[in-house]
């Protein structure tokens, strides 16, 4: 009697299946993952001697920690191993794919592993994407113990995760990779390969600025060189970039990237840095930001930053803004890029944005108070009986052309919202405002 041969699965054996899962071949970002959280590189200050995951697992407990910090930092890779440490059961499930239903089944098996004396570790990528009331839902587990909640979020946890949450949690921050902690994974990644990358000097710094702080994507990176070098061949600079078609940065215009690099442009401009803000500028052209965007943020710098002390710089950003819609891509940009230097350079103030602020508030707190009748119309009768327009004084009939007449509601008294700082076309206002000051003073001495 023959012997049975093995049932087929997909054309293939059990036997050969059942192989199939250890003879595929693994990236080189996953078969270079750490084993230990001391092989975790570029987070010394969460993971050194004086780390606060250091001194958590000193006392072999762990609360629930919410991880905080750029793609390919090792939120992920962290949280196993710390499952592994405190020989917690690990159980991994994204906000992208899981809803309601999924957190049931997830919080029902830690209760029942914790019957059984196993705690769980529940990671929980992309924790942000979780609206308020799933977030919410964790309160419970967190706070009964039944599970340690890490979740790992590239989004600022302060506007994204509900306050509840966070109260329970310790927020972990995540730093992107600096260029010493990428050339550690290049050395790692050439000892598994068991060769070097085939780059020269320069050459092997531009693939650490390509990986952009990204631990996973510089691996990434490191395995299609090697997979496009030919025997024997070094690629310089010029030909890597040819070989990679130069990876995009990293940028998300709805994340914290985009956030951090409007403020540091809009922060230079104020700080009258022209090189800076033009860096920022380009960095945020070349990561695809829409120029238009741009255009407006440098309208909203001239009108914020500048104002009066220079009055052509709302003129200037508005043109480079229709210029732009004119040219467009890429010859556009240098417009934008010409409005950048001009707002940078130009005298600064912020008296218009502080008056209109401070006018806002007054306006707000005193309600609607009635102006004065005298510069109110009267186009009826019974309206002149009330006193409307009574006592009121043309300028232009005045010597000077200043009546220094009150406009104030009676109830509410003068106000002094504007104070225009001695810098640029402002000194000019400033002289105007304390003539007239003086002439008001004048006037009501009568």
């Amino acid at each position: 009697m023959s012997p049975k041969r093995p049932r087929e699965v997909g054309g293939a054996s059990l036997f050969a299946a059942a192989g199939l899962e250890q003879d595929a071949p693994h990236p080189l970002p996953d078969r270079l993952r750490p084993r230990k959280l001391s092989d975790v590189v570029g987070q010394d200050h969460i993971l050194g001697p004086d780390g606060a995951l250091t001194r958590m697992l000193e006392t072999r407990t762990l609360g629930s920690l919410v991880f905080w910090g750029p793609p390919g930092t090792g939120k992920t890779t962290v949280a196993r191993l710390l499952a592994d440490a405190t020989e917690l059961h690990f159980e991994q499930i994204s906000a992208v794919f899981s809803g309601v239903a999924d957190l049931k089944k997830v919080f029902d098996a830690a209760r029942a592993r914790r019957e059984m004396g196993k705690g769980t570790l529940l990671f929980v990528d992309e924790v942000h994407r979780f609206n308020r009331a799933q977030q919410d839902s964790f309160l419970p587990v967190m706070e009964d113990g039944t599970v340690a909640l890490v979740g790992a979020t590239t989004e600022n946890p302060s506007f994204e995760l509900n306050a509840a949450l966070l109260s329970r949690a310790r927020v972990l921050v995540f730093h992107s990779l600096d260029p010493a902690a990428i050339e550690r994974l290049f050395a790692n990644a050439e000892t598994i390969e068991g060769k070097r990358l085939p780059l020269d000097d320069e050459a092997r710094a531009v693939l650490v600025r390509m990986a952009d702080g990204d631990g996973r994507a510089a691996l990434t990176l490191a395995e299609e060189v090697w997979r496009s070098a030919r025997g024997g061949e070094i690629f310089d600079a010029a030909q890597l970039q040819d070989i990679l078609q130069r990876r995009a940065p990293i940028y998300d215009k709805s994340a914290d990237g985009h956030y951090n690099l409007i403020s540091a442009l809009h922060k230079s401009v104020r700080g009258s840095d022209p090189d800076a803000a033009l860096y920022y500028l380009a960095r945020m052209l070349d990561a695809g930001e829409d120029p238009l965007f741009l255009a407006r943020r440098v309208v909203r710098m001239a009108v914020e930053d500048i104002g009066l002390a220079d009055p052509q710089a709302l003129v200037v950003a508005n043109a480079a803004k229709d210029a732009y819609d004119f040219l467009g891509s890429p010859e556009g940009e240098l417009a934008i890029a010409q409005a950048v230097i001009y707002v940078a350079t130009a005298p600064k103030s912020n008296a218009a944005y502080t008056a209109f602020g401070a006018a806002k508030r007054v306006a707000k707190e005193a309600g609607s108070l009635l102006p004065p009748k005298h510069i109110l119309n009267s186009p009826t009768r019974l309206m002149k009986d009330e006193g409307y327009g009574s006592g009121y004084e043309y300028d232009h009939d005045t010597p000077d052309a200043f009546s220094g007449q009150d406009y104030f509601p009676e109830s509410l008294g003068r106000q002094n919202f504007y104070d225009p700082p001695e810098r640029g076309f402002e000194r000019e206002i400033r002289k105007r405002l304390d003539y007239w000051a003086k002439l008001r003073r004048e006037k009501a001495g009568r």
